[in-house]
């Protein structure tokens, strides 16, 4: 296990789920990280993790582990049993990320895996999916985009915001929107001013916002809808949803 608070947040949770966990360790024991366990799990950053598997004794019936969403299984050579876990969770501290990996968390595995990294999926009552080793790269960057990019758009909101309109109005708004993507899919949730092509709108806010930098960002992602709602064969009428 690493330090951080992805390795915190594993840790507490199997811990809590019942598991015998070592660590996190330090560096100058990583060595004899393999002797007398089932399992090593590396949670170390994604550049750090072949160097750190090599360092690892290897054991024929050990288990190494990586929870790197964006690697594939060859960066734990020399090591013949292998597993990748990546939560697809996010984890800002060890405390609460433990208590979201124990709430039927989603858990990519690397495809042709050890076993054993189903099970420590299972053990937390997690749901499990894989992803080739091909696919991992595009597999993260989508989570990325999921989660990280939001926070950016979420901080834009909060930026451009009018005083006197809480923030928490806009959040609320936010969780009503991914409920009826995760009802109607993404084309069909589509809603505002650039799905019905309401361009005197659009203009209207653009001519708000102070600095060229906002109207970039917007015009990026107002353009994105309006492709999405042609794609969707969505009226053009300024008149309908707001």
């Amino acid at each position: 296990m690493g330090q951080g608070r992805a390795g915190g947040a594993l840790a507490l949770a199997w811990a809590r789920a019942g598991c015998e966990v070592r660590g996190p360790l330090g560096r100058d024991e990583v060595a004899g990280a393999s002797a007398g366990v089932d399992a090593v799990v590396l949670a170390v950053p994604d550049a750090r993790v072949a160097v750190v598997a090599a360092a690892v004794a290897p054991h024929p019936n050990v288990v190494v582990v990586h929870v790197a969403g964006s690697l594939g299984l060859d960066v734990l050579a020399p090591h013949t049993r292998r597993a990748a876990v990546h939560p697809l969770v996010a984890l800002p501290s060890p405390e609460v990320g433990a208590d979201r990996l124990r709430a039927e968390a989603w858990f990519a595995l690397g495809a042709g895996g050890d076993p054993v990294g189903a099970a420590l999926v299972a053990v937390l009552g997690g749901r499990a999916f894989e992803v080739a080793d091909r696919d991992r790269p595009r597999y993260h960057a989508a989570a990325a985009i999921a989660s990280n990019h939001l926070v950016a758009l979420l901080e834009q909101v909060e930026r451009v915001a009018p005083d006197g309109v809480p923030f928490a109005a806009y959040l609320d708004l936010v969780r009503a929107t991914v409920e009826n993507v995760a009802a109607l899919g993404p084309l069909a949730a589509l809603t505002g001013p650039a799905a019905r092509g309401d361009t005197a709108t659009i203009d209207t806010h653009l001519a708000a916002l102070d600095s060229e930098d906002e109207r970039l960002r917007y015009r990026v992602w107002s353009d994105r809808c309006r492709a999405l709602a042609l794609a969707a064969g969505a009226g053009t009428s300024p008149e309908g949803d707001r």
